[in-house]
């Protein structure tokens, strides 16, 4: 368990949009240390961390990054991308998603988007603000978003200091590939397209 360099940038894009984040409910799925709902919570958000119910432990690292950040009112819950489960029912409708390096194993990608689509079903205004390190040129959300009518807008990094090597003196991201993207649904427009 350690900061991705994925969630440097999401925490500094959160960080630039600091002005719209009280007041919003704001989910971060797959949360590990917490860093872009850390930060998310310090901005005045109200943040529920979610990260494997299968995973105990990451639960554990998601309550401990609460304790050393002085945030008692972040609720952790345990979520498994793609379960339907009384956690993810019992959830209220959020505003904003936040995935940080979800987007890791291709096998995984439908389960995340199952996940996040039930989400949008309470709130169809919801946006998931996601980052996610290009590994492979053969891995596509395409056909995913297309599949859930969703569609994606890619933000480009320097639209909010974060197209360096490093950011808020820290190392990451490094000279990693880092890619950000805003997913909703679809609505009018033609599903499974991300705009660049």
């Amino acid at each position: 368990m350690y900061v991705w360099p994925c969630a440097v940038v999401l925490a500094q894009y959160l960080w630039f949009h600091r002005g719209s984040l009280p007041g919003k409910a704001v989910l971060e799925i797959g949360a590990g240390v917490s860093l872009p709902g850390i930060m998310a919570a310090k901005c005045g958000a109200e943040v529920i961390l979610s990260d494997s119910s299968e995973l105990p432990h990451c639960l554990e690292i998601c309550r401990r990054s609460c304790q050393m950040n002085n945030l008692p009112q972040v609720q952790v819950v345990g979520l498994t991308w793609g379960h339907v489960s009384q956690a993810l029912l019992a959830l209220p409708p959020q505003d904003i998603i936040l995935a940080s390096d979800v987007f890791f194993e291709p096998e995984d990608f439908e389960d995340i988007l199952t996940t996040v689509y039930l989400l949008m079903q309470k709130n169809p205004k919801v946006q998931l603000w996601s980052t996610y390190q290009v590994r492979s040129a053969d891995w596509s959300l395409e056909a995913l978003l297309y599949k859930w009518d969703m569609k994606c807008v890619h933000i480009p990094l320097e639209s909010f200091g974060a197209d360096k090597e490093d950011i808020a003196e820290s190392a990451l991201p490094g000279r990693h590939t880092i890619e950000m993207l805003v997913i909703s649904l679809a609505k009018d427009s033609f599903s499974g397209q991300c705009q660049y």
